[in-house]
């Protein structure tokens, strides 16, 4: 399993942190032990003092393959979900200052949340799908897929043209602005639509 991350994909986010709007996909990786499993507690990590929780749509990889052309792309995915791509932004911030990469600040272990997956329907208007964050019953974060700078198809095309896709494979598609800081204690519940998709409890 590949958990692949699309950065920048929402002009608004990419404007909140000062980055410039990308004229590409930019990626970036995180190993499978980042993956926060099932039924097991979220524990804020010690080495940082700035922990950012960025709700972003997943994709759910359904086919292997590699140099997928963008018109065939939405037959190699077939579920998606919301999910948290957390970040500790002191860290991010210092290793960029100095360029460099920044795996400590995203990629850590139990860094990523995914939750209850939802099958995509030839019905579903991907280009139109609303998901959102709360934080302790407030709304702090909501997007839109028409929002991207680059869609799904896009996203999947571009990213197989330098590594394969397999089957289980993830795809974080990217946050929009209004990403913040979360403290011990913080209940985090994330939605497509209407439906709650996971709840998470920082300890």
């Amino acid at each position: 399993m590949k958990i692949f991350c699309i950065g920048r994909n929402y002009a608004d986010h990419a404007k909140e942190l000062g980055n410039e709007v990308p004229s590409e996909p930019v990626i970036f990786m995180k190993p499978k032990s980042a993956l926060l499993q099932t039924h097991t507690p979220f524990y804020y990590p010690e080495f940082t003092n700035e922990l950012h929780a960025e709700a972003e749509l997943v994709l759910r990889i359904s086919k292997n393959g590699k140099y997928i052309q963008e018109k065939h792309a939405s037959k190699y995915y077939n579920g998606i979900t919301v999910g948290i791509d957390f970040t500790a932004r002191d860290i991010q911030d210092e290793l960029k200052s100095k360029g460099l990469p920044w795996e400590k600040a995203k990629a850590w272990d139990n860094s990523t949340v995914i939750g209850k997956w939802l099958d995509i329907t030839p019905e579903m208007k991907k280009n139109d799908i609303n998901f959102c964050l709360y934080k302790n019953k407030e709304l702090v974060q909501q997007g839109n897929s028409r929002q991207m700078i680059f869609n799904f198809d896009k996203i999947v095309a571009y990213i197989s043209n330098y590594f394969s896709l397999n089957i289980g494979d993830v795809i974080f598609t990217g946050t929009p602005a209004g990403v913040g800081e979360c403290v011990v204690g913080d209940e985090l519940e994330g939605f497509i639509e209407d439906e709650s998709l996971f709840e998470l409890s920082i300890k």
